[in-house]
């Protein structure tokens, strides 16, 4: 540490008068006072050179900067933020931020970074947060970060990141949060965590582990929330070796689980709260070793709610354990809580009354194709270049992975004799066909990944077979419309993913085949319109970054059950009155960012205030937001990075925010002399609304108010 303070000793003395000579580069806005420099979507080329030495916030959001050079940043110092977001970065050379011994928080979210060499983030050594989110990095050196002693968060979600190497985060023993979501990782080094010792939240979420990477978690012994939801593990049984003691917040949700044993999580003594959302779990065991197990969330499973179900829902009574899920079987209970079911109703039929006993588990087949491996329940053959698919796989494998390899098609039958497969993975195949009963045999298939392949069609044909198939993905494919045929031949059917098509029209009546459907994706298509159409159970339906011109009001009638609207990155511009009303009643999670959204009408959220619960509206050019008042469930208000001007037709904004604790900030960007505070904090700026109508525009107090507060820093 003593090295650090001489460091900060040697820091060069700017005098106020050297920094008045260098002014403000031209087309920024420089506040003295703050000490802070905007140059947002100026197309700069290069960090401006006459930037004042004394700067300590410098904000290059939506330039051309394409390549940071060495020293990129000379004289500056004193900065202790930095924001290279969206900026065209496609390298950061070794070197480029020397000399920048403040700085706290770097965001080089949003570029086209594919690389990090070695070298490339030394200088700022007290460095706290690290944003690399939305880039193309595609590999993590060992030594990247071992320069940043001091970095509690780093963020790198959303890139494309496959595999983790042994140390891959040595040097961050300070490190609090690490975001690794949606990425494409299938595999951890048992030594890729190894150094964080600190580290008391990971994100995995959204990225491709087939088995519980319980080797690389051993070492994070404080560990407190850990999400691995959206990932294709199938199976979790009590040899898995999650231990971790401190652990209180688990997120399995979307995990594609069939079993659970009842000793999976009884290393994790401390749980709190397990997230089991949108399974394939039917009757999940009565789970030992969680004395402090508070909340288990079991919604979206297919529940059979009979005898096999008893041992868990008595379990929780007794361990007063908060139990949500709803049963899916049998008829008579669909739909009932299991949590609220009486030991009367949880029976089983036969003569007997009871659950007949099941058959046990099989010792694990030995036989396995050339370069293949093979395990318990798990086979894979991923990237070898396989031309044809393989045969002789054991009997037993539940979870098939042939990623990575060039098969172009998959004849009939290919599969044999995989009776009790339920999680196949052919994606980044090139596949462009399956002929007629490609999948004949495999009746338990519940997942099928055919992700990033080279397929315009589908035929029911090549489905047939598979009853039991809920979720279907053919996301990064070529289809120019919903396959209406494969619909009708998976009527059970409940996840279709059909991201990154060719999609230019959604017709919801193609979904008519498949009437237990609850979630669509279709984002990042080139979808302009949305026809109506019954679709009864859908309950999520995610259309971000595609064309719509506006949102589509008619369409959303027929969907009585929709729960989530993902309309982000579409050019909507406005919000009508009542854009959301068909499905204002059950409509609970609302996306709107990045939506150039600048005028919403008064009444455009009619009806959603009683449930909704989440409300997206970042990075859009909303100056001032209608009134809020009646939101009573809202947990989420997302308002980031919109230029929100703090006058009276913002007041009622202020004033509910100041009653509400939401995560999550909104700052005012005008007029001048408010940028940078916080609406919710800034009740100076209000005082001249009060007692006044300002649902409109201002009075006269408030334009003189207004008027006297233009002043500020000036614009170069």
């Amino acid at each position: 540490m003593w090295n650090y303070l001489l460091l900060l000793l040697a820091l060069p003395q700017a005098s106020p008068e050297r920094e008045a000579t260098h002014g403000c580069p031209q087309a920024c806005i420089c506040d003295s006072v703050q000490r802070s420099v905007l140059c947002q979507n100026q197309n700069l080329t290069r960090v401006p050179a006459s930037t004042p030495q004394l700067t300590q916030k410098l904000d290059l959001r939506g330039n051309l900067l394409r390549v940071l050079p060495a020293r990129a940043f000379g004289p500056l110092v004193y900065l202790s933020h930095l924001d290279l977001q969206a900026c065209g970065l496609e390298q950061v050379q070794r070197g480029a931020f020397q000399g920048l011994l403040l700085l706290s928080y770097l965001n080089l979210a949003s570029n086209n970074l594919s690389v990090l060499p070695r070298g490339a983030l030394d200088g700022p050594v007290l460095l706290r947060q690290l944003v690399l989110e939305n880039n193309r990095l595609k590999e993590i050196q060992p030594g990247t970060f071992g320069r940043l002693p001091f970095l509690s968060l780093l963020d790198l979600a959303h890139n494309r990141l496959r595999s983790l190497p042994d140390g891959a985060f040595q040097g961050l023993g300070r490190a609090w949060w690490l975001r690794l979501s949606h990425n494409a990782l299938g595999r951890l080094a048992p030594e890729s965590l190894a150094g964080l010792a600190r580290l008391r939240r990971l994100s995995l979420d959204h990225n491709e582990l087939r088995a519980l990477p319980w080797e690389a978690l051993a070492p994070l012994r404080g560990l407190v929330h850990l999400d691995l939801g959206h990932n294709a593990l199938g199976w979790l049984g009590d040899q898995e070796g999650l231990a971790l003691a401190e652990l209180r917040h688990l997120a399995l949700d979307g995990a594609a689980l069939r079993g659970l044993a009842a000793a999976a999580f009884s290393h994790c003594p401390r749980l709190y709260a397990l997230d089991l959302r949108d399974n394939a779990l039917e009757a999940p065991p009565a789970l030992r070793g969680l004395d402090r197990l508070h909340k288990l969330n079991l919604s979206g499973n297919p529940l059979r709610c009979d005898c096999a179900a008893r041992p868990l829902r008595d379990w929780a009574v007794r361990s007063w354990v908060t139990l949500d899920g709803l049963c899916r079987e049998p008829a008579r209970l669909r739909g009932q809580r299991l949590a609220w079911l009486r030991e009367e109703d949880l029976v089983c039929a036969g003569p007997a009354g009871r659950e007949q006993p099941r058959e046990p588990p099989r010792a694990p087949g030995r036989p396995c194709p050339p370069a293949c491996r093979c395990s318990s329940g798990h086979s894979s053959c991923e990237n070898q270049g396989l031309r044809l698919i393989p045969s002789g796989f054991p009997r037993d494998t539940r979870l098939l992975d042939l990623n990575w390899n060039e098969f172009t098609w998959v004849p009939g039958a290919a599969f044999g004799r995989l009776g009790r497969l339920e999680s196949l993975h052919l994606q980044h195949c090139r596949i462009g066909r399956l002929a007629p009963g490609a999948l004949r045999g495999l009746g338990q298939l519940v997942y099928l990944y055919l992700s990033d392949n080279r397929l315009s069609e589908l035929s029911a044909a090549a489905l047939q077979g598979v009853p039991r198939l809920r979720y279907l993905y053919l996301d990064g494919n070529r289809f120019s419309r919903v396959p209406r045929a494969v619909l009708w031949a998976l009527p059970g059917l409940v996840g279709l993913h059909l991201e990154h098509n060719a999609l230019h029209q959604l017709a919801l009546g193609d979904l008519a085949g498949a009437p237990g459907l609850r979630w669509l994706h279709v984002s990042g298509n080139n979808i302009s319109g949305v026809s109506p159409g019954p679709a009864a159970q859908l309950e999520g339906l995610y259309l971000g970054g595609n064309r719509l011109g506006a949102v589509p009001t008619g369409a959303l009638a027929g969907l009585p059950a929709l729960r989530e609207l993902e309309l982000s990155a579409n050019p909507l511009g406005a919000l009508p009155e009542g854009a959301f009303a068909p499905a204002a009643a059950t409509l609970e999670r609302l996306h709107l960012r990045d939506a150039r959204l600048g005028q919403i009408s008064p009444g455009a959220f009619a009806g959603l205030e009683p449930g909704l619960r989440s409300l997206d509206l970042g990075k859009n050019q909303l100056q001032t937001l209608p009134a809020m008042d009646g939101f009573a469930q809202l947990q989420v208000l997302d308002l980031g990075e919109n230029p929100l001007r703090c006058d009276c037709r913002l007041f009622p904004l202020h004033r509910w925010l100041a009653g509400q604790n939401l995560p999550g900030e909104a700052s005012c960007e005008s007029p001048p002399s408010a940028q940078g505070q916080k609406v919710k904090e800034a009740a100076a700026l209000f005082e001249a609304c009060l007692g006044k109508d300002v649902t409109g525009t201002p009075g006269r107090r408030s334009r003189r108010v207004a008027a006297g507060a233009a002043g500020g820093p000036a614009r170069a």
